[in-house]
């Protein structure tokens, strides 16, 4: 098999970059409401408008139920959605192999159809609260595709493609009462004022990765020791960089910090679908890309969140 050679290591200020962002998506704040594209924006030609359509539906359900919250939840519905859309899709696609499944859909269905479908059906059971406007969504994306056969085979499909994740993820840990326990000294995460409000979600480091084996299997080192000049340097760095006024960041540097202060889940979804639509990636492609990032992401998050418990920093 081929191997891709390795990476080269980026300077440490590279590092903290990465870790940074990495650490950004776990800490998203939701904010700003966006209304999902309109179901007519789609033509036979553009057959995975379908999928970039209801990843925006999915996006803008999981922002509004959950709210401006502190929370990785968001990319955990996205991971969620996202791979059962990838099976319903790709099973009858095709090319790829299905996500801990091995039911192949018929050749002759609608992958548009099963889409539609297994979004539609993995929202409603997690927000039930939103039935109407997702079963008006649904109505507005199967009205869009020939009715018939291969319409309602896909729709079947789409339906046991739901179903899977749905029975995959059940006992997964969600909502499960996690105490946060480590008693409070100097370095020690605490509440802060002026909510005081607990550690948020602390299920999240118990949760049952999609991909990883456990939410421990790639835990981070530790943060540096309060005595040491590690910690030392990056206090002089928060410092140097962060004030509001006289700080050493360029403007440039400015512009990327205000851009990452918003809701970052909310960013990258969009800036898969406009990649996805640039690049005119076709339906299986599609759903395949969103999979892999979405998956990928609830898997960081969780070990986001292990990491933050397990160290109490």
């Amino acid at each position: 098999m081929h191997q891709e050679p390795p990476l080269p290591v980026p300077p440490r200020s590279r590092v903290r970059g990465f870790i940074c962002a990495v650490a950004a998506i776990a800490l998203v704040t939701l904010t700003a409401a966006a209304s999902p594209p309109a179901a007519d924006t789609r033509t036979a030609a553009d057959p995975a408008a379908v999928v970039r359509e209801w990843n925006a539906i999915a996006t803008d359900t999981i922002k509004t139920s959950l709210g401006p919250r502190p929370s990785g939840q968001a990319a955990i519905w996205e991971g969620f959605v996202s791979v059962a859309v990838y099976n319903a899709v790709v099973g009858i696609e095709g090319r790829y192999a299905l996500y801990k499944w091995r039911e192949r859909g018929p050749a002759k269905a609608s992958s548009a159809a099963a889409a539609a479908t297994a979004a539609h059906d993995v929202l409603l059971t997690y927000f039930p609260a939103f039935k109407g406007r997702l079963d008006t969504a649904y109505a507005d994306s199967l009205a869009a595709l020939p009715a018939g056969q291969t319409r309602d085979r896909g729709v079947d499909y789409g339906k046991r493609a739901a179903a899977r994740i749905i029975e995959l993820r059940e006992g997964d840990g969600r909502f499960a009462d996690v105490p946060f326990t480590a008693a409070p000294a100097p370095g020690v995460w605490r509440p802060t004022p002026p909510a005081f409000q607990p550690f948020i979600d602390t299920w999240l480091a118990r949760l049952r990765p999609l991909l990883l084996a456990s939410p421990q299997q790639f835990r981070p080192d530790g943060p540096p020791a309060l005595s040491s000049s590690r910690y030392a340097e990056d206090v002089q760095e928060v410092k140097a960089m962060g004030a509001k006024t006289g700080s050493g960041r360029s403007a440039q540097q400015t512009e990327t910090a205000l851009f990452f202060s918003g809701n970052l889940v909310e960013q990258v979804q969009t800036a898969v679908r406009d990649h996805a639509a640039r690049h005119r990636l076709g339906i299986a492609e599609t759903a395949r890309l969103f999979a892999a990032v979405n998956a990928s992401a609830t898997d960081a998050v969780v070990t986001a969140w292990d990491a933050k418990l397990h160290y109490g920093s």
